[in-house]
């Protein structure tokens, strides 16, 4: 199974390597912007070498993106006085590293004006991000352009932390993701937290899917408030597959999270993922690549930002 997957993720790549997907391609910014990587990449690793807990923030920030729109940039979009911006959802409240694809857009500015997308920054961020904190690196097409939509009503399309394993195959199926697909990307927990306020529902009324002695943990870090953070697991900066252990103590977080293992019909990748983390890295190498498309924008579809945070 495993030898099978690289396969496909080596074909997926020469497919966009050799013919690109919707006009995106790997070697789209060779000539326009050559250096464009590698002033990511750098300015990722600067960012998390003085702030580790930015690698979870940036992936998390090109989820958000890519289920809201497509992969298109529209979140970091800035609210005006006739529009309320996607970021500005409570769903979206708690995002950070803005000021990281900031940093990354001015220098690209700086170098080739014009040509690269906030969109394929915050792509290439979360692939660098990944890579930092010890998880597979895997390469993306470029060449998508942003959009020039963000509304706050959008985000009523983002998984909700309530979310059962059936409600979250469902809503990842609608962008052409499989549930193993579903499974592997929410393997991204094991970077970060989450606040006390998307998982407290769980210590009012007795979770039977909760360890107890967990549920006291989340209960101690429930007592500093609703903004209070509890760790998705004991290694919350390195990209690993010990989530999947907590799945199988009953120490997932949130409710969506332990659904995965609750579930007949995700428990075996659960399982298959705490069991082999290298079948985990290929899986979501290949997940992220497919989410990295979802309904990327091309020619006049969109545009090419020389500010990430508004329209041009």
């Amino acid at each position: 199974m495993v030898k099978a997957n690289l396969i496909g993720v080596v074909l997926l790549m020469e497919a966009i390597l050799r013919f690109g997907v919707d006009g995106l391609s790997m070697q789209y910014y060779i000539m326009s912007c050559p250096f464009a990587d590698l002033i990511i990449k750098n300015t990722v690793n600067k960012a998390l070498q003085d702030d580790p807990t930015l690698a979870a923030a940036l992936v998390r920030m090109h989820f958000h993106d890519c289920f809201i729109e497509g992969c298109d940039g529209s979140v970091l979009i800035d609210s005006t006085k006739d529009n309320t911006a996607e970021k500005d959802s409570p769903a979206n409240l708690s995002l950070r590293g803005y000021e990281v694809i900031d940093d990354a857009k001015e220098q690209l500015e700086q170098q080739c004006p014009g040509v690269v997308s906030c969109a394929d920054i915050i792509a290439m961020a979360a692939r660098d991000a990944v890579f930092w904190t010890g998880g597979p690196f895997y390469e993306i097409a470029k060449g998508r352009k942003d959009g020039r939509r963000s509304k706050i009503q959008d985000t009523i399309n983002l998984p909700f932390p309530t979310f059962n394993a059936s409600e979250l195959i469902k809503q990842f199926g609608q962008h052409g993701l499989t549930a193993q697909d579903m499974v592997a990307l929410s393997g991204a927990h094991t970077l970060g937290v989450s606040r006390c306020s998307s998982f407290k529902s769980r210590l009012s009324n007795v979770d039977p899917t909760l360890d107890s002695d967990f549920a006291k943990t989340l209960s101690k870090t429930c007592s500093a408030g609703d903004n209070a953070e509890q760790p998705f697991d004991a290694s919350r900066n390195t990209f690993d597959n010990f989530y999947f252990y907590a799945l199988q103590r009953k120490s997932g977080v949130l409710f969506s999270d332990q659904t995965l293992y609750t579930s007949p019909r995700t428990r075996n990748l659960v399982n298959g993922y705490a069991m082999n983390q290298a079948m985990f890295f290929l899986d979501f190498q290949q997940a992220m690549v497919k989410m990295s498309l979802l309904d990327v924008k091309e020619g006049n579809k969109g545009e090419v930002r020389g500010n990430c945070r508004k329209i041009n």
